[in-house]
């Protein structure tokens, strides 16, 4: 079982687990990120529309490296109103695939990170999960001890790409 899978599965056990007041969520990582339109950011750069039309909206991801893509929910899709670019299969915690819809582009913005990327639509999800693609391209990592998403310390300015 993948470790994508694994964490779907721990997140929908400790939904349902009441840890108390005091208690934290072990292993799992959220971060608040910010989606935008990348169309609606083309046509504002090329003064097709104003900066106050540009569609967006801040969400509280699970940070998944185990998971390759941004996933989004149909919602996050209709709100940015973000295009269908592609379909692929998807394989789900409990062992089924299915067709998903790929739409984009989806500028993220996390600090001072962005990427801009395709996002696979999950129907009938409520989670966001940011997956280990968008993240190389921000040059963000998982704090395993604080539990939180950070700007790679060696690159704290800018993000850094490796090219080898």
């Amino acid at each position: 079982m993948s470790i994508q899978k694994v964490q779907i599965l721990l997140e929908c056990f400790l939904s349902s687990v009441d840890l108390g007041k005091n208690r934290k969520k072990m292993g799992i990582t959220y971060a608040e990120i910010e989606l935008i339109s990348g169309d609606d950011v083309a046509l504002h750069r090329r003064g097709y529309i104003p900066e106050d039309q540009i569609k967006s909206m801040k969400v509280k991801a699970l940070v998944d490296s185990g998971a390759s893509l941004l996933i989004i929910t149909e919602y996050i899709k209709n709100q940015l109103n973000l295009l269908k670019i592609d379909e692929q299969q998807a394989e789900l915690a409990d062992g089924s695939v299915m067709d998903v819809e790929v739409v984009g582009p989806v500028e993220i913005r996390f600090e001072n990170r962005k990427a801009i990327v395709s996002a696979m639509v999950l129907p009938n999800s409520k989670v966001v999960l940011l997956g280990a693609i968008p993240m190389q391209s921000m040059d963000v990592l998982i704090d395993l001890k604080q539990e939180n998403l950070i700007v790679n310390p060696k690159s704290p300015d800018t993000a850094r790409m490796f090219l080898k």
